[in-house]
């Protein structure tokens, strides 16, 4: 019934303890973003200060696979 525009009441021993409505204009459809967006509206999160538009940032390499895995074995070689 939320999804088609009304708002549902939810009742215990006829006390309404919640409401259900639609989303409202400005949330998005998919839940992920909706989360994001109300997470930067209360501060819990902040937007980034500039944009990426699309492009993901190359990290930049502090070591080799080689190297990890070298130190992985002298870790563990005492077990």
């Amino acid at each position: 019934m939320a999804a088609q525009g009304e708002t549902v009441l939810v009742t215990d021993r006829d006390r309404v303890v919640a409401e259900l409505s639609p989303p409202s204009l400005r949330r998005s459809e998919v839940l992920g973003d909706a989360m994001l967006a109300e997470g930067v509206r209360k501060g819990w999160i902040r937007p980034p200060l500039a944009s990426l538009a699309g492009r993901v940032p190359s990290p930049e390499s502090i070591c080799t696979l080689d190297s990890i895995l070298s130190d992985l074995d002298a870790d563990r070689s005492d077990r």
